[in-house]
């Protein structure tokens, strides 16, 4: 049994730590002032590998595993939410579907620009009366000799409307108690991305959302098999959860440093304010979340590199990983006191990016439900 990464993956966090200090954390603040989604940095990124990260180097990938990609979303999480968001999205919510259950033409055409980094997708899956219970889609798709002509619409699609956005992912009930997945390039007539949205944090994160009318795409843009678009998506949320846990360690260990340091170097009563066990104690629990949630969320992703079964270890992290991160925010900006409370201080941000990480990718509420499931508790 290990309990910490080995040389390789230390070794791998040490590149992205580096890059992550060098072209992303001196323009986080900027970025996120101004609410701009820095493409140039995204592009970085995938020069270096990141979107390529678990996918085999027979189609482009890297060649490496699960664990690599939440090494890489942690160190950048770390210094960005917003940036370790798009990555997350930009991987498992973007690139997996079209790799997971793609036709090989589907991934010809696709995969290339997305796994370079060169091309973002978005995941439409949520609507506005379609959250947590995703079963209750609306959005329509019939068939129409050899077309789809989708209506509806989505919210709150991460990386659906940048300069690099190729395609959108939509979730869309196909026929009687039958849900598919399309594929909706970029530019198609009848497919509107919305102004994106003003949100409490993630502000360099672009989420928007999508409107269907009478759009049509070719019969050859369904993905995957008809009718298995419910399960598609619960396959792919599985994964994502543990990248989401990933996110929340980034910024919990962010949360730790900037408390060790602003502790350590900010004098009241002639000493450290490190010194008050009121203190100090407060950053030792931000110690004892920052371990427990990396635990969790590594432990997780060993099981999916093993092939072994995910879902219960993955609402596990992500509910305990997520709920610290907000937590730890709390304290970190506590300990800051006044200075916490400018929107100067990184805590600052950190406290509005924080909270979405319990929501996103299914709330605190569906990873309690998922996990009693497990446990067979007979839960409705």
């Amino acid at each position: 049994m290990r309990f910490e990464l080995d040389e390789e993956h230390e070794a791998f966090r040490k590149v992205v730590r580096e890059f992550a200090e060098a072209e992303i954390a001196p323009h986080a603040a900027t970025w996120d002032e101004a609410a701009v989604f820095p493409a140039d940095a995204v592009r970085k990124m995938g020069e270096l590998g990141l979107f390529a990260l678990p996918f085999p180097e027979g189609i482009g990938g890297m060649g490496g595993d699960f664990t690599s990609l939440c090494v890489a979303i942690e160190e950048i999480g770390r210094v960005d939410q917003s940036l370790g968001i798009t990555l997350e999205a930009g991987v498992g919510l973007g690139i997996n579907p079209i790799y997971s259950f793609g036709t090989q033409q589907q991934k010809d055409t696709y995969l290339p620009d997305l796994l370079a980094g060169k091309a973002l997708a978005g995941f439409g899956l949520t609507e506005p009366e379609a959250g947590s219970d995703a079963g209750a889609t609306r959005t329509r798709a019939d068939l129409d000799g050899d077309e789809w002509i989708i209506n509806g619409s989505k919210a709150f699609i991460t990386n659906a409307g940048t300069e690099l956005t190729s395609l959108v992912t939509v979730t869309a009930r196909t026929g009687e108690g039958e849900i598919s997945t399309l594929i909706v390039p970029s530019g198609t007539a009848g497919f509107t991305v919305e102004p994106a949205y003003r949100k409490m944090g993630w502000h360099a994160s672009d989420t928007r959302g999508l409107v269907f009318e009478n759009c049509r795409v070719p019969v050859d843009n369904l993905l995957g098999k008809r009718g298995r678009g419910f399960q598609q998506f619960l396959s792919i949320l599985d994964d994502g959860r543990i990248a989401i846990a990933a996110l929340a360690v980034g910024l919990t260990r962010a949360c730790l440093e900037l408390s060790v340091e602003y502790a350590n170097n900010r004098h009241t009563f002639g000493r450290p304010i490190g010194a008050n066990q009121g203190v100090a104690f407060q950053i030792a629990d931000l110690q004892v979340m920052a371990d427990a949630s990396r635990m969790l969320t590594y432990r997780a992703a060993s099981l999916k590199d093993a092939g072994r079964p995910i879902r219960q270890a993955a609402a596990v992290a992500k509910l305990y990983a997520t709920e610290a991160a907000v937590s730890a925010t709390r304290i970190a900006t506590q300990i800051h006191g006044g200075a916490g409370f400018m929107e100067s201080s990184r805590v600052a941000r950190l406290y509005r990016d924080a909270k979405v990480l319990e929501i996103g990718e299914g709330t605190s509420e569906i990873q309690r439900l998922v996990i009693s499931r497990g446990l067979g508790l007979p839960v409705l």
